[in-house]
This record gives structure tokens, C-alpha cells and sequence, in this order.
């Protein structure tokens, strides 16, 4: 059993972040470390409605505030919320905002259909 497959330790400031659908991004777990799920820090970044056919995602808000379109709604985002995107649901973060999300299962950047 390889140490990858016992626990994994990643420092986001050691990763390199590159332009993804939601802006800024550092896989912290990625599908390539077999893990249940898959970790990403994010610096939203005019960020584009989506959905994902396959994964549900977990948003935790480490700083800043915004807003947050699911489908027709138009929730707040500020430091300290969490908010579950189930599978299927348009969904964008608006603002300056830098996020924890939570994929499952992993493959989400597989996964990603831009609606605008």
C-alpha cells in the first residue's frame, strides 16, 4: 500500500492554480488519488452557470461574500456558509469569494457542462 492511499496532506498555497469554469483553481484531492471525493480551492472568478451531471457539490465559503444562483433562485454567500449543489442544478458563485468545494463522487472536472 502506497502512502497516497493511507492519507494525503496537500498545502494549497503548494499547489498551482489554473482557470476552470469557476475561476481560480487548486485540486487539493484529485480523481487521480482514488479518493471518495475530490477537494478544490477556489477563487471565484466570473464564474459561469453550470451543472453537473454526475456529482453533487459542497461550497464552504473560507472568505468573502457574494451570491450564489441555483436554477431561478439567487441565495447569500458570505464567510462561514455551506451550501449543497445536488447533481443537475444550474448553478454559479457571484463575487469575490474564495471557496472549499466537496465533489462526489470524484470526476467532477469530467463532469462539467456550461450552460452560458
Amino acid at each position: 500500500m502506497s502512502i497516497a492511499t493511507r492519507f494525503l496532506r496537500r498545502d494549497p498555497a503548494e499547489v498551482q492554480p489554473w482557470a476552470e469554469t469557476c475561476g481560480q483553481i487548486r485540486p487539493l484531492i484529485e480523481e487521480q488519488d482514488q479518493a471518495a471525493a475530490e477537494v478544490h480551492h477556489v477563487e471565484i472568478q466570473a464564474a459561469k452557470l453550470h451543472y453537473h451531471e454526475h456529482t453533487d457539490e459542497f461550497y464552504y465559503v473560507i472568505d468573502g461574500q457574494g451570491t450564489m444562483v441555483l436554477d431561478d433562485e439567487e441565495i447569500d454567500l458570505h464567510k462561514g456558509v455551506v451550501v449543497y449543489v445536488p447533481k443537475g442544478v444550474r448553478h454559479k458563485a457571484v463575487g469575490r469569494l474564495t471557496v472549499l468545494t466537496v465533489c462526489i463522487p470524484r470526476g467532477v472536472l469530467l463532469d462539467v457542462h456550461e450552460v452560458e
